[in-house]
């Protein structure tokens, strides 16, 4: 690991940003930060993690640049500017914003967060990654709770723009403006949420496609090749570039109300069908696991993965030079 000299990490305080956690998240918010400007401390509680994390980064960096993702920087820019550190003290010394992404384990959670509002300067906003766990549930007793809130993003966050911000009841609206502001120096989109609930948003709206899924295949319906087909191929078409909402205002001649008074009887038939959710480890799972073990071998996820990603670093650049206009550190 290359070392900094105490003057270049001086100067890097004002602009420092801790990273708690340096698993798949960890690593992509580090990347997200780094090619924005941002100096990055990657701390992990295995002390082999961070350093592994450094070269898993390393190892994506050239398919980000060969896209023209990292906003002009060199890939030794970017390397150079994250940094593993041994200490939680030295990851949190002087950082102005604190990224959480420990298990999602309540106990640990609370533990986690104690030790982080006493550590990170009083300025500091402490975010967590969590994708489920309510910011009230572990931040209640801190003294500094106001300065604590989600910011859950999408796995990978360098690839993918939505960021939920959740606050909780005692959330000040400085720690959620400076919050939403850093996200979109990023290039992120945040989504404010105007209260918490279970799972946030995105996870709702997926479990819901989700047990739609497994209903449909536990009921015999189709395999889960075609269920991920009309996914991919359907409805993905339209929602890459807008949301549910809008596809259904420009669906009908009269827009949304139109389209509701039209449409709303057909759709209730199907919602009432939808009362009770499938059992998602019940037999259903055995026929979905085994048409995507047909598909895709254990040993292969790997590859797969690393597919995936070249792929969503295309859609990436696809969407910032074709849709995305909005100010922020991304060309």
């Amino acid at each position: 690991m290359r070392h900094t000299s105490s003057k270049v990490w001086e100067e890097r305080v004002a602009s420092a940003i801790a990273i708690i956690g340096s698993g798949f998240i960890g690593r992509g918010w580090a990347i997200a930060f780094a090619r924005c400007g941002y100096d990055v401390r990657l701390w992990d509680v295995k002390p082999e993690a961070a350093p592994a994390a450094k070269d898993y980064v390393a190892s994506i960096l050239p398919d980000l640049a060969n896209a023209d993702l990292l906003n002009g920087y060199s890939i030794a820019d970017v390397a150079e500017r994250i940094i593993a550190v041994p200490t939680l003290e030295g990851a949190l010394d002087g950082v102005v914003h604190v990224q959480e992404n420990a298990p999602e384990a309540i106990d640990l959670k609370i533990e986690l967060f104690s030790r982080l509002d006493e550590l990170t300067p009083s300025d500091g906003v402490i975010a967590s990654s969590t994708s489920s766990l309510l910011p009230s549930a572990f931040t209640e007793p801190l003294p500094g709770r106001a300065r604590c809130v989600v910011a859950h993003p999408v796995n990978p966050p360098h690839l993918i723009r939505l960021v939920e911000i959740v606050p909780a009841s005692w959330t000040s609206e400085a720690t959620i403006r400076k919050t939403e502001q850093l996200m979109r120096s990023l290039g992120q989109n945040p989504v404010l949420m105007k209260r918490e609930i279970d799972g946030f948003l995105l996870n709702r709206l997926q479990a819901a496609v989700l047990d739609e899924c497994f209903r449909l295949v536990e009921g015999g319906y189709a395999s889960a090749a075609d269920i991920d087909a009309c996914i991919r191929d359907g409805l993905a078409s339209r929602w890459i570039f807008m949301g549910p909402f809008e596809t259904i205002d420009l669906n009908a001649p009269g827009g949304v109300r139109d389209y509701v008074e039209r449409y709303q009887a057909m759709f209730r038939r199907m919602t009432d069908t939808m009362r009770v959710s499938a059992d998602w480890a019940g037999p259903a799972l055995t026929e979905i696991e085994r048409d995507r073990r047909e598909a895709l071998s254990v040993a292969s996820l790997g590859d797969r993965q690393i597919w995936r990603d070249r792929n969503l670093i295309k859609v990436a650049k696809f969407r910032r030079d074709r849709l995305d206009q909005q100010d922020s550190c991304i060309p």
